[in-house]
């Protein structure tokens, strides 16, 4: 990678020159978090310090920051979820069939040692979760290796929040993907060469000879490489930096990958079939954070406008680029969770019209001391 810098800074992030990363002694992990807490309390949320916490080393760092964070990266609000889905959101459904096979075959997607039975419920709700985004927006088409998406949302987020976040991602980031036809992820595909013949012109040459073409990213792209990784530590980790960036760098990813291997490429038989093997199988002891690093540092070299007239054999729309600013701009105005959860209560409270009168079950508390067996509902 002989025209990338050779060390970058991000967010407490030094890569050097030999490729190690060290963290910067004024941001350790205590101070992280504390950056990210006040980005969240903050009014509005300070979204430009959760995308960069996302993208520096660690990433979010727990699960329990990816529920608050990842909602607030798409824009949604927490106190306005989609209801779960109803019992018809399978009925007649033209995708029901390849959704339940792919959803059936995903189970290396879940955690080693769950059990099956929570295994087998978390897989139904995948089904229902997929149908009921696709139900909401008919102009989606479903294509396989989405499932790998929607389990890794609900893994982390569960349910209902996964809704609301692969709604939002299926008409943004994945947008391109969700086409009638392979064109538009073709489209997005065809950044990868251009970006390798900037970094190294010997390797792009190289490829170029073998014929062997951009067909063995597909899966990475489409899955944000779910369905490749076997450590779903680093999948996450993936999935803060997307979730924080471009809808391009899943791409800017995979060329550093294949930079990365530089040496194993060039290596290899220049013939199609040798190089495809090669590059397919992706390694599972990538050094992420390192790569993460160098994406971001290709993104900001050779934005993807530099790259576009390259990329595009033929003239198209990209969906997901063409909306991502509008999209960004739209997440800086976001009020925090406790605002959020005051207006909702005084929203409820201010929409209250109608009494109904329920009989307490014996086995309910009354909500006050001046509460009868009688609980009074406003609707």
């Amino acid at each position: 990678m002989n025209r990338l810098k050779k060390k970058k800074q991000n967010a407490g992030v030094e890569v050097n020159g030999n490729g190690s990363v060290t963290r910067e002694p004024d941001c350790g992990r205590k101070q992280k978090l504390a950056e990210i807490h006040q980005a969240l309390i903050n009014d509005p949320v300070d979204i430009e310090t959760l995308r960069r916490a996302a993208g520096s080393k660690g990433g979010l760092l727990t699960d329990e920051l990816r529920r608050k964070v990842w909602p607030k990266l798409l824009n949604i609000n927490v106190y306005d979820l989609p209801h779960k889905p109803g019992r018809d959101v399978r009925e007649n459904h033209k995708d029901f069939n390849q959704v339940v096979l792919d959803v059936r075959r995903s189970m290396k997607r879940f955690p080693k040692g769950m059990r099956a039975s929570e295994r087998a419920v978390l897989q139904e709700q995948m089904i229902d979760i997929i149908l009921e985004v696709l139900k909401h927006t008919p102009q989606l088409h479903y294509y396989q290796g989405y499932h790998d998406v929607a389990v890794t949302l609900l893994l982390v987020v569960g349910e209902r929040m996964t809704i609301a976040m692969l709604d939002t991602l299926s008409n943004h980031h994945l947008r391109d993907f969700m086409d009638p036809t392979m064109d538009s992820t073709k489209h997005i595909l065809n950044y990868l060469m251009p970006i390798l013949e900037q970094v190294d012109t010997e390797l792009h040459d190289f490829m170029i000879r073998a014929e062997v073409g951009t067909i063995f990213a597909l899966s990475w792209l489409i899955t944000w490489y779910g369905h490749v990784l076997s450590d779903f530590k680093h999948t996450m980790r993936l999935y803060d930096f997307f979730l924080a960036s471009h809808p391009l760098m899943p791409i800017y990813l995979a060329a550093t990958i294949v930079l990365h291997r530089e040496k194993e490429v060039k290596k290899t038989e220049c013939d199609m079939a040798m190089v495809h093997h090669l590059l397919s199988r992706i390694p599972q002891d990538l050094p992420y954070e390192l790569l993460i690093g160098q994406a971001q540092d290709l993104f900001d070299q050779y934005p993807p406008s530099l790259l576009a007239k390259r990329a595009a054999l033929q003239p198209r729309k990209s969906l997901s680029i063409s909306t991502f600013q509008a999209f960004q701009l739209a997440t800086l105005h976001q009020r925090p969770d406790s605002v959020l959860k005051r207006l909702t209560k005084a929203q409820d409270s201010s929409t209250s019209r109608q009494v109904v009168v329920v009989q307490l079950s014996p086995f309910m508390k009354p909500l006050g001391p001046c509460m009868s067996p009688l609980l009074v509902l406003c609707l």
